[in-house]
């Protein structure tokens, strides 16, 4: 009989062994779940970016975007919707050609890579995309303003696969009021809200199948919308106003409204909407570049695309402002305890936004989500409605 005395080193080296051996478990674990779910983001909006940095979904940009092809496979995102995205400065006559070019990018892009990508635009046709795992990519319409007062343009970008349309992005159009300009208090020469036309407009996108995407409107356009439409309606990228006092949040009792028409709202990864705190640290990142986003200004007087600029050059400076994943996880919780877990999902932003969560700092970081709802006691079918279920569900009622 061999007498084993193992000695100090000894004792330290198995000891780091077996926790290294509990962590891979616990990683294999995690990416299993991951895996095994139908992960769906709501909004992503880098065929708008990919078109103003002149590179392609199917390119290798790490260090340059939130997202490409490869990566976003890598983060095991199953179901992707494009958004399809100009500013209000594409007025009408540009607004609705421009959206076309962004679905003419998309198709090509999926026509360039069939063995990865394609289009989805029906349940039956998101379950064949996940089956053959390949990335579905679906079409959303930020901002009423690119069907330039025409119904006939909203029903031709559902001809074309749009599956949502944003009722208003920060502009209000001629027929409803954005969350930007409600709490502003700007004069829009008419009653806040859905005029006729836009009451006429959720209509027509339930007749369609058309989800309506509440994100960025205004209290009254929101109860407007809830109050008409016969299917559930989505937030397709929004957070909690509770946790984070600004105009693009919603408010407790938008949340509770939202619950009762059986709608989603998914999570918005931007820090400015995650994190109170977030607004001074930035004003004070901007006003210490004040003048260089004066000379920005001159070339482009759009405020979202300088500050957009100062962020990807600054990065280093600016990342020390960003929060934890925590804190987004926390807006989750918020609106689980208020309407439950069928009604919260993801719509990360991702190339839309110049600052997220610290852990979250492109689309393969998407597991880490799945990583802190484990350690907040969810459970694996409720993960799965998180990931993605849920918005299955909407999808599925609004194609009725």
């Amino acid at each position: 009989m061999i007498n084993f005395k193992p000695d100090f080193l000894s004792m330290k080296y198995y000891t780091l062994l077996f926790l290294l051996m509990g962590f891979s478990a616990q990683s294999q674990n995690i990416k299993k779940l991951h895996n095994k779910a139908t992960v769906v983001d709501t909004h992503n909006d880098f065929i708008s970016t990919g078109i103003e940095k002149n590179k392609s979904f199917d390119m290798q940009l790490k260090g340059i975007t939130h997202s490409d092809l490869n990566r976003m496979m890598t983060g095991g995102i199953d179901i992707q919707i494009f958004s399809i995205f100009c500013d209000e400065t594409y007025g009408n006559g540009i607004a609705y050609a421009f959206a076309n070019r962004e679905i003419d990018t998309l198709y090509a892009t999926v026509q360039r890579n069939p063995e990865k990508m394609m289009i989805v635009q029906s349940p039956k046709e998101l379950s064949t995309a996940v089956k053959l795992g390949k990335l579905g990519a679906m079409i959303g319409v930020e901002g009423g303003h690119m069907i330039e007062d025409k119904m006939e343009y909203l029903e031709a970008f559902y001809a074309r696969g749009a599956r949502y349309m944003t009722l208003t992005w920060n502009n209000s159009t001629s027929w409803a009021s954005s969350a930007a300009d409600e709490r502003a208090k700007k004069n829009l020469g008419r009653a806040y809200g859905l005029t006729e036309f836009g009451k006429a407009i959720v209509k027509r996108m339930n007749e369609l199948g058309m989800m309506v995407d509440i994100s960025h409107v205004g209290e009254q356009t929101f109860y407007d919308a809830i109050a008409i439409s016969t299917k559930p309606v989505i937030a397709s990228h929004s957070c909690t106003y509770a946790l984070c006092p600004v105009p693009r949040n919603m408010t407790d009792n938008q949340i509770k409204a939202l619950g009762k028409n059986g709608g989603v709202i998914h999570l918005n990864f931007y820090s400015g909407f995650v994190d109170s705190t977030f607004k001074q640290k930035n004003d004070a990142f901007l006003k210490k570049h004040e003048a260089e986003k004066n000379e920005l200004l001159k070339n482009n007087p759009s405020d979202f695309y300088a500050n957009l600029v100062l962020h990807e050059k600054y990065k280093d400076e600016i990342d020390g402002v960003r929060p934890p994943l925590s804190l987004l996880i926390d807006h989750l919780d918020h609106i689980v305890k208020l309407i439950g877990v069928n009604h919260v999902g993801i719509g990360s932003d991702f190339d839309g936004i110049n600052s997220s969560p610290r852990e979250l700092n492109d689309v393969t970081d998407m597991p880490l989500i799945t990583q802190e709802l484990l350690k907040r006691g969810y459970s694996k079918k409720d993960i799965h409605k998180i990931l993605g279920g849920n918005f299955i569900r909407v999808f599925k009622a609004n194609q009725q």
